[in-house]
C-alpha cells in the first residue's frame, strides 16, 4: 500500500512532506519552510542535538515508536553541492560508498530490480508522490560487531522518487518473513528490520540542499535498544560527514554531469521500459 507507506513517511519527516507537496525549494526553502507543528501519531520528539553551526544541525528521537520497540531517529543536515537523489542513495545502496561510513557492512546489493517504472508510477498514483526513478528489492548483510552483535541481514523494497523542483525522496520498507525465499543462497543470519526508512532532499539553491534522514531500525535478537540506538545514531551522523565533501568538491562535477545527462534523456523520453509501450 504505497499511499499508507508515503503517509507514514510524511508524518515523521516534515521535509519529506514538503518535497511531496512541493513549493518549498529554493532560497528560504528546505528546513526554513517545513511545518514542525504536526507531530507523528500525536507523539512528541525528544531533541538530542541542535546546533546551526554543525553539518548535522539537529537529531531527534521518539522512543518505542508505534510500540515496536526501537526508537525512531531523525537527522537534519544542510549540505553544500548539487541536489541529486540517485547520487545520495549511492551512500546507502552502493557497497563501496556504504563502507566508507559504515564499517560493519559486508555487502549491499539490488537482488531484483524492477524495470517497468511506468507501471510502478501507475501503482503509486501517477505523480502523486513524484516520479519513481528506481525501484527494487535489496539485500543487506552486516559483519559481526566487536561488542558482540552477530551478523545481520535485511530484505527491503527500496525506491527513489524525484520531484519536478529537484527534490527527492529515498525510501525503503522491510519485506515480511514470507518473502524469505527471495533471500540469496547461503547461510541465514538473524534478521534486522527497518520499520521505517526515508531520506528527503530539498534543494535550497543552485548548489545547496537540505537533507532529513528518518530511521527506525530493529537489530533483532534479544539486543536491548538502549545499546543499539547509539550505534545507529553515530553511524548515520558519520554518513553526512562522508557525503558532504563528495557533493561539495570531490564528486560535484560528476553529479552535475549526471543531472545534465538525465535531463537530456528525460527530454527524449527514452530508457523507460514499460508494459504500456509493448506492441
Amino acid at each position: 500500500d504505497f499511499d499508507e507507506m508515503f503517509r507514514r513517511i510524511q508524518a515523521v519527516s516534515p521535509l519529506a512532506r514538503l518535497a511531496v507537496q512541493g513549493g518549498g525549494s529554493g532560497e528560504g526553502g528546505g528546513f526554513g519552510a517545513v511545518d514542525d507543528t504536526t507531530l507523528p501519531e500525536g507523539q512528541k520528539w525528544k531533541n538530542l542535538q541542535k546546533s546551526k553551526g554543525k553539518l548535522v544541525s539537529q537529531i531527534d528521537r521518539i522512543d518505542n515508536f508505534q510500540n515496536l520497540g526501537p526508537p525512531l531517529l531523525r537527522w537534519r543536515a544542510s549540505m553544500k553541492g548539487p541536489c541529486h537523489g540517485m547520487a545520495f542513495a549511492d551512500f546507502i545502496m552502493n557497497t563501496d560508498k556504504r563502507q566508507m561510513w559504515d564499517p560493519q557492512i559486508e555487502s549491499v546489493c539490488e537482488l531484483y530490480p524492477i524495470f517497468d517504472l511506468d507501471a510502478a508510477n501507475i501503482a503509486m498514483g501517477f505523480g502523486k508522490f513524484g516520479d519513481c526513478k528506481k525501484l527494487g528489492v535489496g539485500y543487506t548483510k552486516t559483519k559481526a560487531h566487536p561488542i558482540g552483535i552477530s551478523p545481520r541481514e535485511q530484505l527491503t523494497l527500496c525506491g527513489i522518487q524525484e520531484m519536478h523542483d529537484g527534490s527527492a525522496l529515498i525510501w525503503g520498507t522491510e519485506l515480511e518473513d514470507w518473502h524469505d525465499h527471495l533471500m540469496p543462497a547461503g547461510e541465514r543470519h538473524a534478521r534486522a528490520r527497518s520499520h521505517l526508512f526515508s531520506i528527503a532532499l530539498v534543494p535550497t539553491g543552485e548548489d545547496s540542499f537540505d537533507a532529513e534522514y528518518s530511521l527506525q531500525l530493529d537489530f533483532g535478537g534479544n539486543l536491548p535498544h538502549w545499546m543499539t540506538a547509539p550505534l545507529v545514531l553515530d553511524s548515520v551522523k558519520s554518513m553526512f560527514g562522508v557525503a558532504q565533501p563528495f557533493f561539495e568538491t570531490d564528486g560535484s562535477e560528476e553529479v552535475q554531469k549526471r543531472i545534465m545527462e538525465e535531463k537530456i534523456q528525460g527530454e527524449k523520453f527514452v530508457d523507460r521500459n514499460s508494459i504500456l509501450f509493448t506492441p
